[in-house]
């Protein structure tokens, strides 16, 4: 492992925070990124930091501080605000406790805050009170863990790295684990090193750049060593070239995935009990690299994968084990992947799911009595899926948390696939440790849960589009036509509910720059799917790569349409047939394909329909427009009666006069607008005045407007479908009858 440090950068570090924070704690942010950028060391909230200063009070003195990273604060990106600043002289009296309890460790923490809209300090805050260094450093490094999570690792440590590291047996993190490390260090004062067993390693210094570059040394040091016994004559082969030159090392075929993803996604789901949104959805990341195939095809892979994860840090996310599923067709993936179709292969995973999660009830059943209280027992369905052959499934109640368990799977594969290549059994924690951790109340407060949470969110800026309350967190919608103004509308509002979108459009500039600007504000949340609706293939495709990105989809909006002026008479047919096929065809594509996604997952969904108050209003020279919608409306009256008993609820919004959204003007406008103006001698502005005037309420309706009935619908407010809502300020003409 090569050092990042880089004097120029840590001056810059000085330069830009020093004289607000002060130039010890710009330092240590420095330090922090350096670490955070390297995910070999941390990785989403992973590992702490600190560092011990002066701090000025009101009174004008100078009193002993720490400021020791927030727990839950992702080194990567951390500001100086991420180091909460605490009273260093109280934590260091807490040392002659005998025993602190979580609740009461957090109180004092919350309590001696130095600022009181300070985020809530890491569970390890008073380790780096006792620890004697000013500069402290924790990392959850990949190659200490290889070196601890194995039988005698506290031996294999001192082989690896010499005596002057300090090796600590397992100690539950917090109050036990600081006591202990202030013990171990007492007895033996010289090292500058620790490492912990099944959790990490810690450096210190006098100076930020000592302590980095002793934990960059050391970490180094357990890679050679590791690396040295992997070559070793008698090691084992971790990925024999047999197999890594079939299908183990090969990616699976992507339609597969496309068709066995919304299945394990729907699986996955837990159960509400709330009849109108009966299922917790979760999003799915997958893993189907050649290395991650590899892994889960190399001989004993079964019995080294399915085991707890590296560090108890893991497991609000990982969960104690994965899920290992053979499929039929796919055994120890050696086998040709389109075999799975005709294999039977859902029962399979469904049989399989249903024993992990008994298994999972029973071992909660089991330790109930360490639940703290104020915390609720997790959904039973796994977390990790490894089916071989064809990748590894992680879920998580939002795409961030997803991408946090498929992140540290890879890691834990990577570490665990070594080991087993070096001939060595993995070691986990013990089952009633796992348990403990997995529950805490300080461990699930990073997931916004528990008695915690609170205290652990205070200071937090803005609003959290994936926050737990968010209506359509876990959710993932497909938009055609996203790139016209109600598209973009649509797609805004929906992200703001805390839904992923998925926009779809005809490829090109249009599309790219509304997924543009929406990333920009949504980053992580919009992905830009080129979809063209009246190409069954297009269709199918675009669905398909929605559910390999996320796992499959619960909300579509067939948005998509064109229009033409022009009296019947003078209508051609193949100016007619061109709104059919958009209109028409590409409703009936898009409401087909959504059908067969949402069975396969088995969650239900929703559609909504955008149509027009023109199915019930038509106007003179729109005849194309108005009798393709009104197909187009009567495919989705249809699709409400035939998909009701799959959960399916399909609803139409039925909007009028929406000229824009921001700068991004209206397509239908654009066609109909000269036509309107010449007949009416009115100009744009007077157009849009003119149509406001006319509705009951008076009212100028927009983009948002329609969004916010897309979103009554997809929020299940009602148990309503087959319904259409006009959104068009009141015309008594268009009224749905």
């Amino acid at each position: 492992m090569r050092s990042r440090w880089s004097d120029e950068e840590a001056a810059g570090f000085v330069a830009r925070y020093g004289v607000e924070w002060g130039e010890d704690l710009a330092l240590l942010t420095y330090a922090s990124r350096v670490l955070g950028a390297e995910p070999d060391l941390v990785l989403h909230g992973g590992g702490n930091t600190s560092v011990k200063t002066l701090w000025k009070n009101v009174l004008g003195e100078e009193v002993p501080a720490i400021f020791v990273k927030a727990s839950g604060a992702d080194m990567a990106h951390i500001e100086p605000e991420g180091h909460p600043g605490l009273d260093l002289a109280f934590l260091k009296r807490l040392r002659r406790l005998p025993d602190l309890d979580d609740t009461a460790m957090v109180d004092l923490l919350r309590t001696h805050l130095l600022r009181a809209d300070s985020p809530t300090p890491s569970l390890e805050a008073l380790v780096h009170a006792f620890l004697p260094g000013k500069f402290v450093l924790h990392t959850h490094a990949d190659a200490i863990l290889a070196l601890t999570n194995r039988p005698g690792g506290g031996l294999t440590v001192r082989q690896a790295l010499g005596e002057e590291v300090i090796v600590l047996p397992y100690v539950t993190p917090g109050f036990k684990l600081a006591q202990a490390v202030a013990e171990a260090v007492e007895t033996a004062p010289g090292p500058q090193a620790m490492v912990w067993a099944f959790h990490g390693i810690v450096t210190w210094g006098a100076m930020a750049r000592e302590a980095y570059e002793l934990m960059i040394q050391l970490v180094t040091r357990a890679e050679e060593w590791t690396a040295a016994r992997r070559a070793a004559p008698g090691a084992r082969a971790g990925a024999p070239p047999a197999v890594a030159a079939t299908a183990g090392g090969m990616p699976p075929d992507p339609s597969l995935l496309a068709e066995i993803m919304p299945v394990v996604r729907g699986l996955l789901a837990a159960r509400t009990g709330d009849p109108d949104r009966p299922y917790r959805r979760v999003v799915l990341r997958a893993l189907t690299d050649g290395d991650t195939l590899s892994a889960l095809a190399s001989p004993g892979a079964e019995r080294a994968l399915v085991s707890p994860p590296l560090t108890s840090d893991h497991l609000i996310r990982t969960k104690p084990l994965p899920l290992w599923v053979k499929l039929p067709g796919l055994p120890d993936g050696r086998s040709v992947a389109s075999d799975v179709r005709t294999e039977g292969w859902k029962d399979g995973l469904t049989r399989a799911v249903e024993r992990y999660c008994t298994d999972y009830e029973t071992y909660v059943k089991r330790y109930r009595e360490f639940i703290p209280p104020g915390v609720e027992p997790s959904p039973s369905p796994p977390r990790v899926m490894m089916v071989p052959g064809l990748g590894v499934f992680c879920a998580g109640p939002d795409v961030r948390e997803a991408d946090i368990t498929r992140d540290l799977t890879a890691h834990n594969l990577a570490v665990k696939t070594a080991l087993l290549a070096e001939g060595v059994e993995y070691q986990g924690l013990p089952e009633p440790e796992l348990f403990r951790m997995e529950y805490r109340a300080l461990q699930q407060a990073k997931l916004g849960k528990g008695p915690v949470a609170r205290l652990s969110a205070a200071g937090a800026q803005g609003r959290d589009p994936l926050a737990s309350e968010s209506p359509l967190r876990g959710h993932v919608a497909l938009i055609t036509g996203a790139a016209g103004a109600i598209g973009r509308g649509i797609c805004e509002r929906l992200l703001e509910a805390g839904c992923l979108v998925a926009a779809t459009d005809l490829p090109g500039e249009a599309l790219d720059s509304v997924v543009e600007e929406l990333g920009s504000c949504f980053p992580g949340l919009v992905a830009g799917v080129p979809l063209d609706v009246t190409d069954a293939a297009s269709v199918a495709e675009g669905f398909a790569e929605v559910c390999r990105l996320w796992g499959g989809i619960d909300l579509v909006v067939p948005n998509a349409g064109i229009a033409a002026v022009s009296p019947l008479a003078e209508l051609s047919m193949e100016r007619f047939r061109a709104l059919e096929r958009v209109n028409v065809e590409g409703t009936l594509l898009v409401l087909a394909e959504a059908a067969r996604v949402f069975r396969r997952q088995g969650t239900g969904g929703d559609i909504v329909l955008i149509s027009t108050k023109n199915v019930f209003s038509p106007g003179a020279s729109f005849g194309a427009y108005s009798s393709t919608k009104a197909a187009a409306h009567q495919l989705a009256r249809v699709a409400s009666l035939e998909l009701a008993a799959d959960d399916v609820r399909v609803n139409m919004v039925s909007p009028d006069a929406v000229f824009g959204h921001g700068s991004r003007r209206s397509g239908l406008w654009a066609e109909v607008g000269p036509d309107r103006m010449r007949a009416r001698g009115l100009d744009e502005a007077g157009l849009e005045a003119y149509y406001q005037s006319r509705n009951l309420l008076k009212a100028r309706v927009t983009a948002t407007h329609v969004a916010n009935a897309v979103l009554f619908f997809a929020t299940r407010q009602t148990p309503t479908t087959g319904a259409t809502l006009p959104v068009d300020g009141g015309l008594p003409d268009a009224t749905p009858r």
